[in-house]
């Protein structure tokens, strides 16, 4: 049981007074699907490549550290993250260490008929999947594979696996699927699924694509509010969706618009690359380097005078570094950072 008193002490707090509860863990950059908005020619190694994505040992250490300053919710994305045979291990792992409170998942929807029961059985509390359409031709033009029956099956068994909590995210392309939005909107109507609605973000090799594309998030919330749709209280471990619910729909409805007033002022999250690094922004310039801290294929419980001495390095690190953190991004300025493409750290 963790010291609710010294926790409190110990938060991860940044220079504007937020307070970071959610950790958003990505255990590869690698995908196996070509989203024309994220990956259009496909995944290709970088100089980084050499290295290895963390082990489950590594996975451990940090997440142990992390729980111990306040994270309670851990979400683990990619790349796509099915692609780790290990993932199943690294959903029973995360969810058992003391103070995580729920372990999500976001994938592509890759065999997730088959793989879903693992994640299951790991202990996984909610599930998030990429549907950028309902129509077959469009899903395949969007992501360049003929997988939309697949997907959905997947979302059913996990449903029927009592699985609570099953999201769909949805970019929002101009060209490509807005024109579907009445057709989101009747999916959920009788379903119990959270579909939420992203605005297209501007990376640094989409410019061209995200001008001809972009949807803005202000246009669609006003959409759904002429529509009857009525704002939800936010949970304090919630990401960074607007939620919306409607008396006639059995599903709900969340908006996720990066490019709206106030976006980074309720931000309670902090990035994982799958190379160990930490980014205080989706769009930050650069991450910190955490993996030197870290003590290779150990467990922190096996070696506890190592805990000892790196836990103190790395605590003090964590907390100087939070201070750096910007009080917004700089999108509307069309300064992206060093995100080259929202694979690097799974959006």
């Amino acid at each position: 049981m963790l010291d609710t008193q010294l926790l409190e002490q110990n938060m991860l707090h940044d220079a504007h007074g937020r307070e970071f509860s959610y950790l958003r863990l990505s255990v590869t950059d690698v995908c196996n699907f070509r989203c024309n908005y994220c990956l259009p020619d496909g995944y290709e190694c970088d100089k980084d490549a050499a290295q290895q994505p963390l082990t489950l040992s590594e996975i451990e250490q940090l997440v142990t550290l992390f729980a111990q300053k306040g994270i309670r919710k851990v979400r683990i994305t990619g790349g796509e993250p099915s692609l780790r045979k290990d993932l199943p291990a690294i959903i029973k792992m995360v969810k058992n260490i003391a103070g995580i409170e729920k372990v999500a998942l976001t994938t592509n929807g890759y065999k997730l008929t088959e793989k879903i029961q693992s994640y299951v059985d790991a202990g996984l509390d909610a599930l998030n999947v990429s549907i950028d359409s309902l129509d077959p031709q469009v899903f395949h033009t969007i992501t360049g594979h003929n997988r939309l029956q697949e997907v959905l099956n997947g979302i059913e068994k996990a449903q029927s696996l009592g699985l609570k909590s099953v999201k769909v995210n949805a970019v929002l392309l101009k060209s490509y699927n807005l024109h579907q939005f009445e057709t989101f909107l009747n999916w959920i109507k009788h379903q119990n699924i959270s579909l939420r609605f992203i605005e297209l973000m501007e990376t640094g090799d989409n410019k061209d694509y995200f001008e001809n594309n972009h949807v803005s998030g202000a246009s669609i919330q006003k959409r759904l509010l002429d529509l009857g749709w009525v704002e939800k209280i936010r949970s304090k471990d919630a990401g960074p969706a607007k939620e919306y619910e409607h008396p006639d729909y059995q599903g709900s409805l969340g908006l996720i618009m990066p490019y709206s007033k106030d976006f980074c002022k309720s931000c309670n999250r902090l990035r994982i690359s799958s190379l160990g690094k930490l980014h205080l922004c989706l769009f930050g310039e650069s991450g910190y380097d955490l993996r030197h801290f870290l003590q290779p294929d150990t467990s922190l419980n096996e070696k506890p005078e190592i805990e000892e001495q790196e836990y103190a390095q790395l605590d003090a690190y964590l907390d100087n570094v939070l201070q750096i953190k910007k009080q917004g991004h700089d999108l509307e300025h069309h300064k992206t950072g060093s995100m080259r493409h929202l694979s690097m750290l799974g959006g």
